[in-house]
């Protein structure tokens, strides 16, 4: 082999070394890039330990939800695109169910990755998908719009001001981020990411903000905050705050014949919620004012006989998670409590007078599903609205659970009741002996109890003047 020769083989053997280097480094493959974007996920209050798929399908889920109205923990195991079980657990009670798919699950943290690297990070370009929320344990569908490129300012690092003695901004860095715009179930929510799929901003209506930021900003200054202080706020809220846990984790005073409103007239400031969950039936938004209105007893007038077969009412008569509806031991118990009454106006009262005298008023550890209610027989607002919801599924009466707020002695509490459907959706509250409820309960979310972490980020951001 002459020199010539041997100089041409290597050259050619660097050059396509070099070639292999610059694809490797400049055009890495999607499995590459995903790596190394789940290295950089900053530290956050909610978790998710997800194996995924080439192509961006998880098989399994963890995730937790710890706030002053609950504590669960969700477990889940996808078998192929059809069907997920779902493990529920909490201080007090388990439970395991089968969810049918219609659709692969995409997880909300995800989304932005598929943006991401699936190319759809365009100006102007309109994605639609469905996504999975393991704190509302449902599909949800969502419309995401993305609009213009952005330059966003953001802290890089942290050095600790002995003056203040908390860790304060230095450096600060400018990262490209395109704005995109989420909608789901009529609820906006707007952020920033970048080309990695990293969120650099993002807030919604109800006043959440997240915002991307040195460690010891997010997390040392959150450890060292004046704890004292916040709980001392929390325990003593000004005119129109809100109270994070129910009456009776508060202490607050039993109603009285006083305390029964039949209309409730409210303004809103701060991060005031909308949709049809809020402003629909005994409750409605003109403006900034709400007006509740109680039901009229003498008007319940369901139009058909138990148990219902209208389609349409089939979703609020199915068991879901905590609502074991199809248990041998909660449809028992509501043949024993309805007996041969095919009224669903009376039997809606049986059940409300069976659940509001059996289950004594009892601060509960965790959540609870209605069988462990039922064999208990204690518990909170959540745990009677379980119940309620469950017997009056078994005897085919619809009946769903609701969420908001409970005025009582001049202060908003976090609370939840049943509500059934009597030719319109009616409100009743066996915790408080109440048919129908009355005027100060305010609804704000519709649908199982893990729908509290909605009702959650509003608590803290908004404000109710009563009028």
């Amino acid at each position: 082999m002459s020199r010539r020769t041997l100089a041409a083989v290597i050259i050619g053997a660097w050059i396509v070394s070099l070639g292999w280097l610059v694809k490797r480094e400049v055009f890495p493959p999607t499995g590459a890039r995903l790596a190394e974007a789940a290295l950089r996920v900053p530290p956050g209050a909610v978790y998710y330990r997800l194996a995924v798929a080439r192509t961006l399908r998880f098989e399994r889920l963890e995730a937790k939800f710890d706030g002053d109205v609950g504590r669960f923990a969700v477990r889940g195991l996808a078998s192929g695109d059809t069907v997920f079980a779902l493990s529920l657990e909490s201080a007090t009670d388990s439970e395991t169910t089968r969810m049918s798919l219609v659709r692969p699950l995409v997880l909300p943290t995800i989304l932005p990755l598929r943006l991401a690297f699936g190319g759809e990070l365009k100006p102007g370009k309109v994605y639609t998908s469905a996504v999975f929320d393991p704190m509302l344990l449902a599909q949800r569908p969502v419309d995401v719009t993305v609009a213009a490129e952005s330059t966003l300012v953001v802290p890089d690092s942290a050095g600790f001001d002995s003056t203040t003695m908390a860790w304060v901004a230095v450096h600060f860095d400018t990262v490209r981020a395109f704005r995109i715009e989420e909608r789901s179930g009529g609820s906006p929510t707007t952020a920033w990411i970048d080309a990695q799929g990293h969120v650099v901003r993002a807030a919604n209506a109800a006043g959440f903000t997240m915002d991307r930021t040195a460690f010891e900003l997010a997390y040392v200054n959150f450890r060292h905050r004046d704890t004292v202080r916040v709980a001392r706020a929390s325990a003593n809220p000004g005119p129109g705050e809100v109270v994070a846990t129910t009456a009776l984790v508060a202490h607050a005073p039993p109603p009285t014949g006083r305390d029964t409103l039949s209309l409730l007239r409210v303004r809103l400031s701060g991060a005031a919620p909308g949709g049809p969950d809020f402003a629909t039936g005994r409750q409605r938004l003109a403006g900034d004012t709400l007006v509740v209105r109680r039901q009229a007893g003498t008007d319940l007038v369901a139009g058909y006989q138990l148990p219902a077969r209208e389609r349409r009412l089939a979703p609020f008569l199915a068991p879901e998670p905590w609502i074991e509806s199809d248990d041998a031991r909660i449809q028992a118990q509501a043949r024993l409590i309805v007996g041969r009454e095919g009224n669903p106006a009376r039997a809606a009262r049986l059940i409300h007078d069976w659940v509001a005298t059996h289950v004594e008023a009892r601060v509960a550890a965790g959540a609870a599903g209605a069988v462990h209610v039922l064999e208990t027989r204690s518990g909170d607002c959540n745990e009677r609205t379980v119940l309620y919801v469950a017997l009056a599924r078994a005897a085919g009466l619809p009946a769903r659970a609701v969420a908001g707020l409970l005025y009582r002695g001049g202060r908003f509490y976090y609370h939840a009741w049943p509500e059934v459907y009597l030719g319109d959706w009616v409100a009743v509250d066996p915790a408080l002996d109440q048919f129908p409820a009355d005027a100060a309960h305010v609804r704000f979310v519709v649908g199982g109890l893990a729908r509290q972490a909605v009702l959650v980020r509003l608590i803290g951001s908004l404000k109710l003047e009563v009028l």
